[in-house]
């Protein structure tokens, strides 16, 4: 079983919601970008909430447009045994410094956690430091996590948009036509 490290955080000053997943899967390590996993439904689910069709543009214009919508992400885990790229498979982990991080958002109102084993260990690391933000449990836009079809999972990420707000630099491109068909 390998050793798999998680990313460096994608933040700035302006982040207003902290996104945390558990740790990046074969996909994304092997891409060397979060939710690289085709079937992965992150950049749909966040695209949808900020009307910004993610999914097209390449993936630094993506983490751009998350930074400029005040979104940020990071891992719960730094680091872990796993093989392959289910959460039920991380062993031996290390949590990353959460504390330390959301110390350095003086923006930060909320920490979203994509899933049930980020939201676990993300929680135990946070402590009672989780008092201070809004703390939202988000559906695993994992395609493993498949009890819930993209309609409900949509209707619970919707919450981000409570604190990702309007583009800090201007509009961003590949604004999604809202009259088009999905």
């Amino acid at each position: 079983m390998s050793l798999k490290r998680c990313f460096a955080p994608v933040v700035d000053a302006h982040t207003r919601v902290l996104v945390l997943g558990s740790l990046p899967g074969e996909a994304s390590l092997a891409q060397q970008q979060y939710y690289a996993h085709k079937q992965n439904r992150f950049w749909h689910l966040v695209g949808e909430v900020i009307g910004v069709d993610l999914p097209v543009m390449e993936y630094e214009a993506r983490l751009k447009t998350l930074l400029e919508y005040r979104i940020g992400l990071w891992d719960v885990v730094a680091q872990a045994r796993r093989e392959g790229s289910l959460d039920g498979n991380i062993r031996d982990h290390a949590g990353n410094d959460l504390i330390a991080l959301i110390d350095a958002l003086p923006a930060l109102e909320a920490v979203a956690f994509n899933g049930g084993t980020a939201a676990r260990i993300g929680e135990r690391i946070l402590g009672p430091c989780a008092q201070r933000l809004r703390i939202l449990r988000m559906p695993s836009s994992s395609p493993a996590y498949a009890s819930m079809n993209f309609a409900a999972k949509l209707a619970a990420w919707r919450a981000l948009g409570e604190f990702a707000g309007a583009p800090r630099t201007g509009a961003p491109k590949h604004k999604r036509d809202a009259s088009a068909p999905r």
